[in-house]
């Protein structure tokens, strides 16, 4: 009978233990040489930038504070008037709104789609799949100020630009994580559909989506959150919204900083808001209501 209790050593520890300490130095190598490359591209990538600005990104580094400091001084001393800017800007506020719902809702339904045609068990053309992983990837990989800036050089300033450079980028982005969701999703039902002759989107509808819609609406209540900042971000470069008037009433300078004041309060409580309810539900349909939890 083997004794169990003796020493545990033997000839070939020895060797273990010096394959793991030469590993361990290997490794502790090719994080320093990792860290020193990028140390070494901070350090370019700050020089590069303070040459394109002409030598100034130092020399105004202490001067970061002034602006932000204006807009508080010249909003408290104007605070009475911030109410009606905030009335004058809310219509702004709400387009923001309709645009970040419009994109999510298209990019949810375009991304769920390509999702199930990219998904293997589910593709209505397997042969495919990689073609539809490879477009929801290039969706993904484009920015949506960029396709903004195309389309209203086409189609002129305003909110339909940012709503599709908006959208574009979320179906992308939806896409692929739906397809993760997708890939745990049982394939019994599509089985059993299949077997009296169901067509591919009754059995997508029917034995698919019943189990990955709380994530799918997770995730879809996760990118409109996304889309609130990213819409306000493309009114910057004439999208409309409250990006937009931000962008005017900053613009203008001294003088009109109480109603840069008021929108970035606007901005903010808007989007603190959306977050704690969209936070809010996510749970709910992920983890179900707490009591029920409890119980």
């Amino acid at each position: 009978m083997t004794d169990l209790t003796g020493p545990t050593s033997g000839p070939g520890q020895p060797g273990i233990r010096d394959d793991y300490m030469a590993l361990t130095r290997r490794k502790r190598l090719y994080s320093g040489i990792l860290l020193a490359v990028f140390v070494a591209l901070m350090a370019s990538g700050f020089m590069l930038a303070d040459d394109r600005n002409a030598g100034g990104f130092w020399e105004g580094l202490h001067r970061i504070f002034d602006f932000p400091a204006s807009v508080i001084g010249e909003a408290s001393e104007k605070v009475t008037e911030l109410p009606g800017h905030v009335v004058k800007y809310f219509p702004a506020l709400i387009e923001t709104l309709n645009i970040a719902a419009v994109s999510t809702l298209v990019g949810a339904l375009g991304g769920a789609v390509l999702s199930m045609l990219s998904t293997r068990g589910m593709a209505r053309w397997p042969a495919l799949i990689p073609v539809f992983r490879r477009i929801m990837d290039v969706m993904r990989a484009v920015p949506e100020i960029v396709i903004a800036l195309v389309l209203i050089f086409v189609l002129g300033g305003g909110p339909v630009p940012a709503m599709i450079a908006i959208a574009f980028h979320t179906t992308g982005a939806l896409g692929k994580l739906f397809s993760e969701v997708n890939e745990n999703a049982s394939l019994k039902p599509v089985e059993g559909l299949a077997s009296v002759g169901s067509t591919w989107t009754q059995k997508m509808v029917l034995g698919v989506v019943p189990q990955v819609a709380p994530n799918y609406l997770s995730y879809a209540l996760l990118r409109f959150e996304i889309n609130i900042r990213a819409s306000a971000i493309l009114g910057f470069v004439g999208a409309g919204g409250i990006g937009y008037e931000l962008k005017n009433a900053m613009s203008w300078g001294q003088g009109k900083y109480d109603e840069s004041a008021a929108i970035f309060l606007m901005l903010f409580a808007t989007i603190v808001a959306v977050d704690q309810i969209s936070s809010y539900f996510r749970d709910l349909l992920t983890h179900g209501r707490r009591s029920e939890m409890l119980a």
